[in-house]
């Protein structure tokens, strides 16, 4: 298992040093701001945080494969100590591959490959991917028939015109979100890798 320092541990000592940072102060401001982001986040802003640890860790470990990273695209996304691969390697085995590279994280409870073997698109799929994700996000935002939604809640990925709906949400959230991203144009396949709140 991998264990990282968790960035709230080293918080303490960085604020005593705040006079002596001078313009490094903006960082952590910026910092500050992401972290409020997360106010209508269901996960716990300490979750929140370890989500990042998390994906950073792995896409770390992952680039040390220079075959795997060149050669192919695997994205990461982690949501609620859920890791989630996506993207395109040539061969079956590349695919367990890039799972082994990223298994043992602590705060990780569950790891879905949804990783497809085939020949990777490049680059202009990938700006085409951004595009369908930013497409989805801006439908979700006009999710008015839930009362007290929040688009922040769901996390949206697209590989290949396959858009990856992440979030701790309820059922009824779960139905219309998922069938307003089928609806948006150039999304060929919706997976939902949801985890549910309590009611």
């Amino acid at each position: 298992m991998r264990f990282f320092a968790r960035p709230r541990a080293l918080l303490a000592p960085l604020v005593l040093l705040f006079p002596l940072l001078g313009g490094c102060v903006a960082v952590v401001a910026a910092g500050a701001v992401a972290t409020g982001s997360s106010v209508h986040d269901r996960r716990g802003v300490g979750t929140v945080i370890d989500d990042k640890r998390i994906q950073l860790g792995a896409y770390d470990e992952l680039n040390k494969d220079k075959q795997l990273v060149l050669q192919n695209r695997v994205m990461i996304a982690v949501y609620n100590g859920v890791m989630l691969l996506m993207g395109e390697v040539r061969t079956p085995e590349l695919k367990q591959r890039a799972e082994r590279i990223v298994t043992g994280f602590e705060g990780v409870h569950r790891l879905v490959n949804e990783i497809d073997v085939m020949e990777p698109e490049g680059f202009w799929s990938g700006r085409n991917d951004n595009k369908i994700t930013a497409r989805v996000k801006l439908a979700l935002a006009d999710a008015t028939s839930v009362p007290g939604f929040d688009v922040t809640r769901v996390k949206v990925s697209t590989a290949h015109r396959t858009v990856y709906l992440m979030g701790l949400v309820s059922h009824e959230e779960d139905e219309i979100v998922t069938e307003m991203a089928r609806n948006v144009p150039g999304v060929e396949r919706v997976i939902k890798v949801f985890e549910y709140a309590q009611q």
